[in-house]
């Protein structure tokens, strides 16, 4: 996928760092290390959508929720993505989820979904 260079950090902690979704949805496997994000607990939840099940290959995907407490963390991988990408995710987050900015463990500000 173009449109533009890789600027933009992408916070995942489901089926966004599995490579059959990344080529789905981004049309390559994308760079990426280990991160943290306090302050967040994770919820799972059913998928409806069978696109995105299809492509995923399951129905319970987890979702990630604010809590403030300074003890929650979850634990994902930040992805290394251009504009164009972010916007590609969008498309494939189904409306439960939307996308938040925040601080990761490492201090970086990165883009995440939410629910």
């Amino acid at each position: 996928m173009s449109g533009g260079s890789v600027d933009q950090l992408l916070f995942t902690y489901g089926t966004l760092q599995f490579a059959e979704v990344q080529l789905d949805t981004f049309g390559h496997i994308v760079a990426g290390e280990g991160d943290t994000l306090p302050g967040y607990t994770t919820d799972y939840t059913e998928i409806t959508d069978h696109r995105i099940v299809d492509v995923s290959g399951l129905s319970v995907h987890p979702m990630i929720r604010h809590t403030g407490n300074a003890v929650d963390k979850v634990l994902g991988k930040v992805l290394h993505v251009t504009f164009a990408e972010i916007e590609a995710a969008d498309e494939y987050e189904v409306p439960l989820y939307h996308r938040e900015r925040v601080t990761l463990g490492s201090g970086r500000s990165a883009w995440v979904y939410v629910g």
